[in-house]
């Protein structure tokens, strides 16, 4: 999947969550909601996918009012609907309807002129599982900065 410019990225979804598989939706958005996007007004970190009546929408997304924008601005809170085709909802509705599954937007991006968000398939960390990603993820720096300086010392 080509991304163009990201909007945004959702890094509290990869500390909460095991995503399990990714799809790309369109979005359905007003004007200014758009200008407002350009500009780097969003906010994802408590956003979550829900489908209802063979539709999906996102809740919880925080997208700044325009600031030029006037009786066009809509609410920032708003729910947004998400665009993508009816097999790919029905199957990800039973996906989901399994146990401990949850549609979370991944990340927000241009494709083109076209605004897309980046839903990933996830299952829920326990205490534990976030835990030792840290420590996997520290370990890892620590790794890389001892080769930088191995790397600097034998120039």
């Amino acid at each position: 999947m080509t991304k163009g410019k990201i909007i945004a990225t959702n890094k509290k979804a990869y500390h909460d969550f095991f995503v399990d598989e990714t799809y790309e939706a369109g979005i359905a958005l007003f004007g200014t909601e758009v200008k407002s996007l350009r500009q780097g007004g969003v906010n994802l970190k408590d956003a979550y996918c829900r489908i209802e009546n063979g539709e999906m929408f996102v809740y919880g997304m925080h997208i700044s009012p325009y600031e030029k924008g006037n009786i066009f601005n809509k609410d920032p809170y708003r729910d947004k609907k998400l665009l993508m085709h009816k097999k790919e909802i029905l199957k990800l509705f039973g996906l989901v309807t399994q146990k401990g599954f949850t549609l979370v937007p991944l990340s927000l991006y241009f494709s083109g002129k076209n605004v897309k968000v980046e839903v990933g398939l996830c299952r829920g960390k326990k205490l534990y599982d976030k835990r030792e990603a840290d420590a996997k993820r520290e370990s890892d720096r620590e790794i890389r900065r001892e080769m930088r300086y191995r790397d600097q010392r034998e120039e």
